[in-house]
């Protein structure tokens, strides 16, 4: 048996993922009643309509978020969007904002999708998690570089410090080609130690650099 856990908050019509930037608006196109008049007695459809911004939910970063000749959505290859091995990374209580590259030191990250749970989504949908959020330093992104990461997930607002207008972390990360996944949650559901793959694939869309996911794991059957 293999067991998933979502990992993925539900986007919904007014809500508000990041301060400054608009909920989004769902909306019917076309009704259940309003359909009626197309088709059979009987029979009706309902088509829905979504306007929104790019970062909503949970959301993956691709390196044209950054930069302009980077890869985009479409580009991406499912290698790299799904079935990638995961390490967790749990932050102690108390442990503070910044997570320096300390916290990553000795271990193996090459080609996995590092997953920082920091607990900061406990705060979703507050005004809290708009304020003081968990963050990436510079060095530890510069570790994660070194150390080959394919992706790079957090529980958080931002991966970087929303205070540095630079976004270190966004830069060194998308410009290695690492991705991003933020405002991630759920993580204190995938036990300590367990082996798990990461997946979260956003829509095949051209020239966008940004999209949400429905991110979850799978946990390998346990010994």
């Amino acid at each position: 048996m293999i067991k998933r856990i979502d990992l993925s908050h539900t986007v919904e019509d007014g809500l508000i993922t990041y301060k400054g930037l608009p909920a989004p608006i769902i909306c019917d196109y076309l009704s259940r009643e309003e359909s009626r008049s197309h088709y059979a007695e009987g029979t009706e459809f309902h088509i829905g309509k979504i306007e929104m911004v790019a970062n909503t939910g949970t959301y993956l970063d691709s390196p044209f978020h950054r930069f302009a000749d980077g890869d985009d959505l479409a580009a991406l290859t499912l290698e790299q969007v799904a079935g990638l091995e995961g390490v967790l990374v749990r932050l102690p209580a108390g442990h503070g904002r910044a997570v320096d590259s300390s916290v990553f030191a000795g271990l193996d990250v090459r080609g996995k999708a590092v997953i920082v749970h920091t607990g900061w989504a406990r705060h979703w949908k507050t005004d809290q998690y708009f304020e003081g959020h968990t963050f990436l330093t510079a060095d530890a992104a510069e570790t994660l570089k070194a150390g080959g990461a394919a992706l790079v997930g957090i529980d958080s607002l931002n991966i970087d410090d929303t205070n540095d207008g630079r976004r270190p972390v966004h830069t060194t990360l998308l410009g290695a080609n690492i991705l991003i996944v933020e405002h991630l949650c759920n993580l204190e559901q995938i036990p300590p130690g367990r082996v798990f793959t990461f997946y979260a694939v956003p829509v095949k869309v051209k020239a966008f650099g940004t999209f949400p996911v429905r991110a979850f794991v799978e946990l390998a059957d346990h010994a």
